[in-house]
């Protein structure tokens, strides 16, 4: 068989093209998937994304783990299922909605219509569904789009139904009053996991406020906020059991604050007249007049008195905490201690009712002006400053949230948490860290989950309620078709509120709660919704649950692996999925959020069409991100994929396909089974410990470590192997050498593209089809992923090869030290080891050494000295206290040492040595300072048992060869430049002074042999100049 011939100026995107339509075509994907279909499976969920962005790079990072692995897996046998879902529902949707429709608030939701409103969200869910199968597709990963999932379908929303009513069986639903963060521009509460994903730093007023003290002659207790609009509804003030308070005057009023706190509202506390010091504990009890008159009333609930506080402490403000029930957890925990009322005079968007009516209908956040202007006119605002803070920010419309008392529905994450860390302890995390770190302190601390959403697009929560007070929950669309005795099309809010059933208790019609369930609740019920269990596929969830692995970015900790976790704990006791691997964000350059505003990245297409997609998926699965950390993203790190993987890779694919095509080698005929070169056993070696290297690496989701070591192969197979052998290749004669050479190459080429196809997909295809057999799978991703051959494994030689290479790079940093470079011979080259089998090993490699220093003789000695002086000296900051006056003379006996004591020294052997009047001193390795002096015309280095000297001394002999390596070197870069055939003759044509001449000629022979020129002559019109030993020539062909 011939090959087909390898493009010279290769476009890596425009073969990943026809790889695309190659693999469309041809339907490969298809054939994977039937290849395996009836083996054992390996279980993957796809995290379902929203359909209402684009696809970016924090898309394409997971989506290359999400890919390399089912790659794997079903190239080890397993079936993999990859089917796609979508995430339908939510504020997301809603909010591109609203502005498309101008909506601006939950008044003129309602005044559109829900069902209007649902409706215009269900048709415009989907919009980018076809950029994102085109992203997909482009960067190479196989899903199943045709069988998606989606989040809004019926059968899925039958299943999370089934979730809810389990959990409510269970006794893991309540209903409760909390205080929640909420958002008043979506009207709804939020939960604790998604308030993490919206901090921003921001800056609000920062307002220290006097409270009158009743019965107590102009005395105030100052309190200092930052949420003043939360003032209007204040019941109680807080301070600490074990802080130091002090009563102070000024201008006449007393006021008290924590004595720490002092410096912060007085220039000079020296001046400060303190009337009486006392502990927090003095004030509990206190009465206050109200700031504001709405809820006056309300003192003769227990309201506006002096309380212990918990969370009371003296890092900012004045060590009192005013405290409003129905705005605050700690607020609200305190104030059901202590009594102190809750009020909330709010309404679903965030604006004053009625009861606070100078500012009704007012945005809360927009009254803090307002407010702080009447407390500043009635000389109650001490200080009014602005203070910058981290603060949580809805993670969708980007509002600022409040914390408000809000009715919602929880699960009771009390009673399932250790489930869910036994859950944890069974999940293999990538990175490890984040297990008991990010993630196991999460679950620790873990609060009850608001799943509750005071919206319209969502699946509805099943409970209906009697006005009687009778609640039932109900599971699938059958219990609710025979309870209405009606058809269910669809459980959209806007079918289903208009249901009615019949109240088992009094009679009367049981009305749908108004809320939907949290979008985090349907995408946590996943693994069951997407197989509408349990009412299908009852057997194939149960016997693939939990799934063998899943791959989503850091915040998903606090989010989708959250909720999975949750709801397998509490339906099954058990973790739902096995492995995870968890990768970290992808910034810009400049390491800020990616901006299209800024324009500080390179688009995804763009980089597709410049660099191809399996440089990309290279360039992200060899950075931090894949171990969780943060990937700035470069467009010149994708560059260098290309030049340090691709390119080599393709010049030895080139290189081989070009010969064995001049040749007619054919591996269906001409294929070696025994090999008699070592550089051919190394090869056939060191190709079997790549493969089980790769195979352990991806099976433990070790990304990284398998891209070091696919770079390291080919970087052997280029700059080693085939460097060595090009000669091999080169020379006329057909014997068994050059045979079992293309035998060699063509099986590490072929077994490098499977090892390497789920990593670098169409790059392996690519190569691989050129390359295999008419015997052969039709493409690289229908075989089967090879498994080490043990037998081929020679030990002895990679180590050889190993400690010959280390050798060769310890050579060539001193020729690079002494700027020598490598085509100039040198004379000899010194190995000095006491390792009899390093030397052993060195000896037999010896040949191999002197081509790669290009040294005429290989020199091995025992002792170093035989290259350097070792020289001693005294270490003063040691022996100093030590030696005292006798300092001088011992430094003097270091200096004399010889060089066996600076062996022994170094080795740790303690010497003694004795002054003239008698004393002796035991000195020891840190005494001594050995110093190691080249001796003239050698240059050395050292790597633990092995130093090596080259002789630099140039002779005019070995000049001229050198000058003879430089001119064949230019001829041969000319030969390329030129697009000659490997095998075109030439006539050589070069100028150059006379000593460059004499040398061009005295190597005339061996010129012509490594040029194939037929002729070299001298023309001083020769149109190329090139640098040969520092010196400008003229050359031609």
């Amino acid at each position: 068989m011939a090959f087909n011939e390898v493009p010279k100026n290769v476009k890596f995107p425009q073969i990943e093209q026809e790889v695309l339509k190659f693999w469309k075509d041809k339907k490969m994907f298809e054939k994977s998937l039937d290849k395996n279909r009836d083996k054992t499976p390996f279980v993957f969920y796809d995290g379902p994304p929203f359909a209402t962005g684009l696809p970016h790079y924090g898309h394409i990072l997971p989506g290359t783990i999400k890919d390399i692995v089912p790659r794997y897996q079903t190239m080890k046998g397993k079936f993999v299922e990859r089917r796609w879902g979508w995430d339908c529902h939510g504020l997301p949707v809603e909010n591109l909605i609203e502005k498309e429709l101008n909506l601006n608030s939950k008044k003129e939701i309602l005044d559109y219509g829900v069902d209007n409103f649902n409706e215009a969200c269900r048709n415009s869910v989907l919009r980018y569904t076809k950029e994102w199968e085109k992203t997909i597709d482009r960067m190479g990963r196989w899903v199943d789009f045709a069988d998606s999932y989606r989040t809004m379908d019926l059968k899925y929303m039958e299943s999370i139904w089934w979730v809810f009513k389990t959990l409510w069986e269970k006794g893991l639903i309540y209903e409760g009053f909390k205080i929640l963060p909420y958002c008043s521009r979506c009207t709804t509460p939020l939960s604790n996991f998604e308030t993490n994903q919206g901090y921003k730093d921001t800056q609000d007023p920062a307002i220290t406020v006097a409270f009158q003290l009743k019965g107590e002659n102009e005395t105030y207790i100052l309190a200092w906020t930052t949420t003043p609009w939360t003032l209007p509804s204040n019941t109680g003030l807080a301070v600490g059991k074990e802080v130091e308070y002090v009563k102070i005057e000024d201008n006449g009023r007393f006021f008290i604050l924590a004595e720490v706190m002092l410096s912060k509202y007085y220039k000079d506390i020296n001046q400060i007249k303190i009337i009486e010091k006392f502990n927090g504990t003095k004030l509990v009890g206190k009465k206050y007049i109200p700031l504001f008159p709405y809820f006056a009333a309300l003192e003769k609930e227990g309201a506006f008195k002096v309380v212990l506080g918990h969370h009371v402490t003296t890092e900012t403000g004045t060590g009192v905490v005013h405290i409003a029930p129905g705005f605050g957890e700690d607020d609200a925990e305190i104030g059901k201690k202590e009594g102190l009322p809750a009020i909330c005079p709010i309404d679903a968007e965030g604006k004053f009712t009625d009861e606070v009516w100078d500012y009704k209908n007012i945005n809360v956040k927009k009254a803090d002006k307002d407010i702080i202007k009447r407390l500043k006119d009635e000389k109650k605002l001490i200080k009014h400053e602005t203070y910058q803070h981290s603060y949580p920010h809805c993670w969708r419309c980007d509002e600022p949230l409040i914390y408000r008392a809000v009715s919602s529905w929880f699960v009771d994450i009390q009673k399932i948490k250790q489930s869910m860390l036994n859950a944890n302890s069974k999940i293999n995390w990538v990175p490890e860290h984040i297990k008991e770190g990010r993630f196991g302190k999460w679950l620790e601390q873990a609060r009850d989950w608001a799943i509750s959403r005071n919206r319209y697009w969502g699946c509805p929560i099943p409970v209906w309620k009697c006005e009687c007070g009778e609640t039932h929950c109900l599971g699938s669309i059958e219990e609710l078709e025979k309870l209405s005795n009606g058809k269910v099309s669809d459980l959209h809010k806007h079918f289903v509120d208009k249901i009615g059933i019949k109240c088992p208790k009094c009679g009367k019609t049981m009305t749908r709660v108004e809320e939907v369930l949290d979008c985090w609740f349907e995408s946590g019920a996943m693994p069951y919704a997407q197989n509408h269990y349990p009412f299908e596929n009852k057997k194939k969830f149960e016997d693939s649950y939990p799934a063998d692995f899943i791959a989503e970015g850091l915040d998903q900790t606090r989010g989708w692996f959250y909720t999975l976790v949750v709801l397998g704990a509490a339906l099954f006791d058990k973790n739902s999925f096995s492995n995870v691997v968890v990768n970290g964000l992808v910034l810009a350059e400049d390491g800020r959020k990616m901006s299209k505003r800024l324009k500080n990245y390179p688009e995804v297409d763009y980089v597709f069409d410049k660099y191809g997609a399996d440089a990309l998926r290279l360039f992200l699965m060899n950075s931090a991100a894949i171990k969780g950390g943060d990937l700035l993203f470069s467009e010149s790190g994708v560059s260098d994929v290309l030049k340090n993987f691709h390119l080599p890779l393709w010049n030895s694919y080139s290189f081989f396909v070009t010969y064995a095509n001049v040749d007619g080698w054919d591996p269906e005929k001409n294929m070696a089974t025994t090999f008699t070169n070592p550089l051919d056993i190394w090869l056939n070696s060191f190709t079997e410990e790549l493969v089980s290297k790769i195979d352990a690496s991806l099976g433990s989701y070790d990304f990284g470590k398998a891209i070091k070591d696919l770079y390291q192969y080919v970087d052997q197979l280029t700059n080693w192997y085939i460097r060595r052998s090009r000669r091999r290749f080169w020379k006329s004669e057909d014997d068994n050498d050059k045979k079992e050479a293309y035998s060699c190459l063509y099986n590490a080429l072929i077994k490098f593209c499977v090892v390497v196809a789920p990593i670098a997909p169409f790059l392996a295809d690519y190569i691989y089809k050129n390359l295999k057999t008419s015997k052969m799978a039709e493409s690289v991703h229908l075989c089967d992923y090879p498994v080490e051959n043990k037998k081929i494994r020679n030990y002895e030689l990679e180590k050889e090869m190993e400690l010959v290479q280390k050798t060769v790079e310890m050579g060539r940093m001193l020729r690079a030290k002494v700027s020598i470079n490598t085509r100039k011979p040198l004379n000899a080259v010194y190995l000095i080891t006491k390792n009899e089998e390093e030397q052993r090993l060195l000896k037999k490699m010896e040949s191999i050494i002197k081509e790669e220093l290009n040294v005429k003789n290989v020199i091995y000695e025992k002792e170093e000295e035989k290259l350097v002086s070792l020289n001693c000296k005294a270490n003063f900051k040691t022996l100093g206290k030590k030696l005292g006056k006798d300092m001088k003379e011992v430094a003097e006996i270091i200096s004399k040492f010889s060089p066996k004591n600076a062996n022994d020294i170094e080795n740790g052997v303690e010497i003694s040595v004795k002054t003239g009047e008698g004393k002796e001193y035991i000195l020891i390795k840190e005494d001594v300072f050995v110093e190691r002096k080249e001796k003239e015309g050698l240059t050395i280095a050292n790597e633990g048992s092995l130093t090596i000297g080259l002789d630099t001394t140039l002779t005019t002999d070995l000049i001229e060869e050198g000058i003879a390596r430089e001119f064949i070197r230019h001829i041969q870069n000319l030969r390329k430049e030129r697009n000659l055939n490997v095998t075109d003759r030439i006539v050589v044509q070069f100028f150059a002074i006379d000593r460059i001449s004499k040398a061009i000629k005295n190597w005339d022979k061996i010129i012509k042999e490594e040029t194939l020129a037929t002729e070299i002559k001298e023309n001083q019109n020769a149109t190329v100049t090139v640098d040969v030993d520092d010196e400008n020539i003229k050359i031609d062909i």
